[in-house]
């Protein structure tokens, strides 16, 4: 007999295989670039040799100065600054030739005389080659070749060189040191990453006060062009080009009227948010804006307002939103006709057709359905064919809609807002990292999967701390097909050791998945006293000692790592950690404090100055980012307030949780509390009783005996079954101790029975039962029922029966307790239920028998369809499958779903005594199971559920 008791880990080898170019992949591979020197490497840099960069003296500026960027990156990893020439010719040396084909003569040369084949790059889209080119020119025995089919072909092409030598793009925002080498090579042959699959990959900076603005002010004199060259470069470094800039009180044109200008040099194509027409920001409105924003009242004011706009957007590389949203990016009033929105769109591409004098269809427009938006779309309202429809998610990473895959395709194409940062209900979540990659992936599949790939953007907030999420984002979004749901672990580890030091890579990727897990089961804003339960399922205590083992190994690799990458270990890693572990250990102290008063627990002051303290560290820790960290270069940055919500908005200042102190009385008492019971007995000969302990599970469950006194007491355990073990069975008690209980199965009778103790003490006795379960069946297979529940993880299924390959898919680490299943995730699906349909199944044993409450915890996916409900369908044994809707059948609204970040769903099912398969059905796209809880008894409350249930095999 096999029992597993939830360590299921699953590894993943990959294995690529690649026919005529190789392709360097944002994943973990053989880089082209080698610290060796082997037959037909290119030297880069050696001992002798630092080979000069050459650059066309008439292509793009943006080529220039990023040849600039590649200049200070060889430098930044050698020590050597190689020498760029402007030049349109090469007679000797080893030379880096960058260009764009077409502005540079000396690619055009290399074409014409056939030493370099751009048939694959030729008019593509933002597509690069990188060549080892064997006499290139006279008397010129090799040089290294980057050419781009564009100007971002080329920029990106040595971003990507800068990459490989070991320069991050986060070297400034988050102080990323470049891993040092005395010697570079390029291997020889061709090394692409092709054409993104996305066309526009980008950013929005937003929510950006108090942090980003008082950092950005304090160095910048505001979001000036000062400000936005480092954004401009972290985009395209990431191989990006596209964002949205600022706009909480600021206006990227009129701030500083060299921002666009910078923006367009430097290859970044700039948009405005969802709400903000014809390349205006919001704020100017306030600035310039005559009369109120309403379109039927005030039309002559607007349109002259947003020809401004596209005036001064001039020949600036632009993705122009069109449509409109009330003032201050409220829904428009209500009863807004659709024909007035049309007629809004007719005039506003009047107005870019006038001013840029071409047809509306050659500047690229995007129509952002955006909360009531989409509505008015779903209502009929309709956009010309050339404009992209922007679907966008829920503000808390759940997507809305998604094109229907029989539809004709559209000339715009659509595209989606996502984020990673908000400012609304249920609360605001801007202070810290919450998202895990495993739901980015999800959604962000989905999307790719059903057409939505001509803009990605996502809301970053202050940029930091979402470095991690956003390398991801836009490294998927350059090519969604290279990152599988088996890659996410080794995209992780490669991440991590291109940031820091790579022989703690492997650690470090686990850090990163692990607490992004955690802080995603509720956003720290929500969190409060009451989140976690202090009686059922050791939750509360199991959720501070998880984050407080994290923060342990997150220090043991801090100390390990030399003291450059130390300031990037804090940003990326160790602060979001410590800082998580004693926000989530804040809370519970003030929830133990508030019990414990009620109890009349003496400890429960000291509860009270420990939440004082943890309260205190977390000033303390926000302090050491903005003055210590990098000799306070980040002042501000983590200035945002997470503690003490009262409702949706910010509070103005952090606040600690209420807490209570009691008056202690001197003489000793003894209390005494179970696990699993709220209430503490203190009456003498009175009793308790434990949950029961079975054979499979094999629990240790606690007693807390504690003193309502100043007066220390002895305690002692009498009159114990001899099959009964406890921890200490004597001692002092000053103000609690927690003694573990748990069963010798050797000396344990069989059958259903009970044993029990006392505990003796301050002159009470307290009696505990001890309910076992020893069966005497030698026949029980799958999870064992257990206290009236069976909690299976939904990664841990008994089969998986999977039809062509499709059906239920694995996504590693997504969720809030283990990993989950989800739907035909690779091609959009939607059938009815039959018996050839997918399944899963799962072997469990019941004890007890009736009527049992099937509980799923599935991912809060909203009903992207717009067709009423995603479905799956569930059944036991060989009975008929019944078809559950998760958005019908859920007694959860939407705030409830996206706060705990699970949907759940129920149905009633019949059970006998004895080995049953849960079957759950694949009927659709879409659906991602994270846990099953079969409930045959009472229903213990807590946030995560039940943990789950020995499996035997």
């Amino acid at each position: 007999m096999n029992i597993s008791l939830n360590i299921m880990k699953t590894n993943f080898l990959f294995f690529l295989l690649f026919l005529g170019l190789s392709y360097s992949s944002v994943l973990a591979q053989e880089s082209y670039i080698s610290t060796s020197e082997e037959n037909g490497f290119f030297p880069l840099v050696t001992t002798n040799i630092t080979s000069a960069i050459y650059v066309d003296d008439h292509d793009f500026k943006g080529v220039h100065r990023v040849a600039e960027d590649l200049q200070k990156d060889i430098e930044r990893v050698t020590g050597k600054l190689p020498e760029l020439l402007k030049i349109s010719e090469v007679t000797s040396g080893t030379p880096v030739i960058v260009g764009t084909l077409g502005k540079s003569g000396l690619i055009d040369q290399l074409v014409q005389n056939n030493k370099i084949d751009v048939s694959g790059i030729e008019g593509k889209w933002e597509t690069f080659v990188i060549k080892v080119v064997e006499d290139p020119f006279p008397g010129v025995e090799q040089a290294l070749v980057i050419v781009g089919s564009d100007k971002r072909g080329a920029i990106f092409g040595m971003y990507d060189v800068s990459r490989e030598i070991g320069v991050s793009p986060w070297y400034y925002w988050a102080d990323v040191p470049a891993k040092r080498s005395d010697a570079l090579y390029v291997k020889p042959g061709t090394h692409t990453k092709g054409t993104p699959e996305v066309k526009y990959r980008g950013i929005f900076i937003n929510d950006e006060a108090p942090a980003l603005a008082g950092w950005a002010t304090e160095n910048f004199g505001g979001f000036t062009s000062g400000f936005y060259v480092h954004v401009f470069e972290l985009i395209l470094r990431m191989q990006g080009n596209y964002l949205w800039p600022a706009m909480w009180g600021r206006a990227f044109y009129d701030d500083d009227p060299k921002n666009p200008v910078l923006a367009d040099e430097y290859g970044v194509v700039i948009g405005t948010s969802h709400h903000e027409p014809l390349m205006r920001a919001h704020d100017e409105w306030r600035r310039f804006g005559e009369g109120e924003w309403n379109y039927n009242t005030n039309p002559k004011n607007l349109q002259g307002f947003w020809r401004g706009g596209i005036e001064r957007m001039g020949d600036f590389e632009s993705v122009v939103t069109v449509g409109m949203r009330g003032d201050g990016d409220e829904p428009m009033a209500e009863g807004t006709a659709i024909e007035l929105l049309e007629k809004i769109v007719e005039d506003q591409r009047e107005i870019i057709a006038e001013v840029t004098g071409k047809p509306a269809e050659e500047t690229p427009q995007v129509w952002a359905l955006y909360k009531e938006v989409q509505d008015y779309y779903d209502q009929g309202m309709r956009v010309p064919d050339d404009v992209t429809l922007l679907l966008a998610d829920d503000n808390w990473g759940n997507i809305r809609k998604l094109p229907n895959p029989d539809d004709a395709p559209r000339e715009g194409g659509y595209g989606i807002y996502y984020h990673f940062d908000y400012v609304g209900g249920p609360r605001n979540y801007k202070w810290i990292n919450t998202s895990q990659i495993s739901r980015v992936w999800e959604q962000m599949n989905l999307a790719y999967e059903f057409g939505a790939d001509q803009l990605w953007i996502v809301n970053v907030g202050d940029i930091k701390p979402m470095e991690y999420p956003t390398s991801f984002f836009l490294d998927y979004a350059w090519n969604p097909e290279k990152i599988d749901t088996g890659d996410l672990r080794s995209y992780t580890e490669d991440w991590a050791a291109r940031q820091l030091p790579e022989e703690h890579s492997e650690e470090i990727a686990d850090i990163l998945l692990t607490y992004t897990k955690y802080n995603s089961r509720r956003k720290p804003e929500l969190i409060s006293p009451q989140t976690y339960s202090l009686t059922n399922f050791n939750e509360a205590d199991r959720i501070v000692k998880e984050y407080r083992d994290l923060e342990q190994r997150a220090e043991a690799i801090y100390v390990q790592i030399p003291e450059e990458y130390q300031d990037a270990y804090f940003q990326l890693l160790l602060f979001p950690v410590k800082a998580s572990a004693n926000l989530n250990e804040l809370y519970v102290s003030a929830a133990k404090n508030e019990l414990y008063a009620a109890q009349g627990r003496a400890v429960a002051n000291k509860y009270a100055d420990k939440t004082q303290e943890l309260f205190e560290k977390d000033a303390e820790l926000t302090e050491q980012y903005h003055t210590d960290l990098a000799d306070g270069k980040w002042n501000h940055m983590m200035s945002q307030t997470h503690i003490g919500y009262t409702y949706w908005q910010q509070p103005d200042q952090n606040n600690m949780p209420e807490v209570a102190k009691i008056e202690v009385p001197e003489k000793a008492e003894m209390g005494v509390v179970v696990q699993g019971a709220k209430n503490a007995i203190f009456e003498r000969n009175s009793s308790g009783s434990l949950p029961v302990f079975d054979l499979f599970n094999d629990q240790e469950f606690y007693v807390e005996a504690f003193n309502k006194g100043q007066k220390s007491f002895q305690y002692k355990i009498q009159k114990k079954s001899d099959w009964i073990e406890i921890s200490e069975e004597k001692g002092i008690i000053e103000d609690q101790k927690r003694l573990l209980v748990s069963v010798n199965w050797e000396k344990a009778p069989k059958g259903m029975t009970h044993g029990s103790f006392q505990i003796k003490g301050a002159g009470n006795k307290v009696t505990v039962e001890v309910p076992v379960n020893n069966p005497q069946d030698e026949n029980i297979q799958g999870f064992v029922e257990s206290n009236g529940y069976i909690s299976m993880e939904a990664a841990n299924f008994s089969e998986n029966n999977q039809v062509n390959s499709r059906g239920w898919q694995l996504i590693p680490n997504l969720g809030r307790t283990g990993s989950s299943m989800a739907s035909y995730p690779h091609a959009p699906t939607q059938q009815e239920l039959s018996e050839n349909n997918p399944y899963l199944a799962y072997n469990f044993h019941n004890f007890s028998s009736g009527d049992a409450e099937v509980e799923f915890y599935l991912s809060p996916t909203l009903d992207f369809r717009n067709q009423g409900g995603l479905k799956f369908a569930v059944s036991v044994d060989d009975r008929e499958p019944e078809v559950i809707n998760m958005h019908e059948q859920t007694e959860d609204n939407w705030n409830t779903s996206v706060a705990n970040n699970v949907t759940k769903v129920r149905t009633t099912i019949n059970l006998e005594p004895g080995n049953h398969s849960l079957k759950v059905w694949a009927i659709e796209s879409g659906v991602v199971v994270q846990k099953i809880v079969i409930r045959t008894g009472e229903n213990r409350d807590s946030y995560l559920g039940p943990p789950e249930s020995a499996k035997v095999e």
